[in-house]
């Protein structure tokens, strides 16, 4: 009788930091739940099952919340999810640096990048800066108790664009806190 003799597995792809070749204008028409869908069909087509699942990924969560609030999300609402999947992503790679796990690390700084792709280009420090001192100014804000005056105007306008812990901390800073 002949022994059966079993293939090694193929040597697993690290997870590409970029959606695949889809990158869509912010000018263009298409909402960004349209994007993701077409990125999800590309990746099927290429076979990058690493990027696929976390492309289902998103699809899910974002389908999840329709499901759970009974609507259908526009552009901010898709962002607010992605910003929730990042957040969670951080806060677990530092779980796993913690525990010296660099292949969890890798997986999920892979994600992240993957994730921050569909987030619109980040704010830079100078540009917070002076969004924070205008906020300041228009909510005649003067100690730390205004803050939630401050990050209500500064929310709408650096939603996804901005990590808001870090605008809150800037703000406190700012007004002596």
């Amino acid at each position: 009788m002949r022994a059966a003799t079993r293939r090694p597995a193929p040597p697993r792809r690290p997870l590409r930091p970029d959606p695949i070749n889809l990158t869509v204008d912010a000018a263009s028409s298409v909402s960004l739940k349209e994007r993701i869908t077409d990125d999800m069909k590309a990746a099927m087509r290429a076979g990058a099952k690493e990027q696929l699942g976390v492309i289902r990924m998103i699809t899910s969560a974002i389908k999840q919340r329709e499901v759970d609030e009974r609507i259908t999300l526009d552009d901010a609402q898709v962002l607010s999810v992605l910003e929730k999947m990042i957040k969670q992503r951080k806060e677990s790679l530092v779980q796993f640096q913690a525990g010296n796990r660099p292949d969890l690390v890798d997986k999920e700084s892979a994600e992240i990048a993957l994730l921050q792709g569909y987030l619109p280009s980040q704010l830079t420090g100078a540009e917070i800066d002076a969004m924070i001192g205008d906020a300041i100014a228009a909510s005649g804000a003067t100690s730390v108790k205004d803050m939630g005056k401050v990050m209500g105007i500064i929310k709408s306008k650096a939603q996804g664009r901005a990590d808001m812990a870090a605008v809150g901390a800037k703000i406190k800073a700012k007004l002596g806190g």
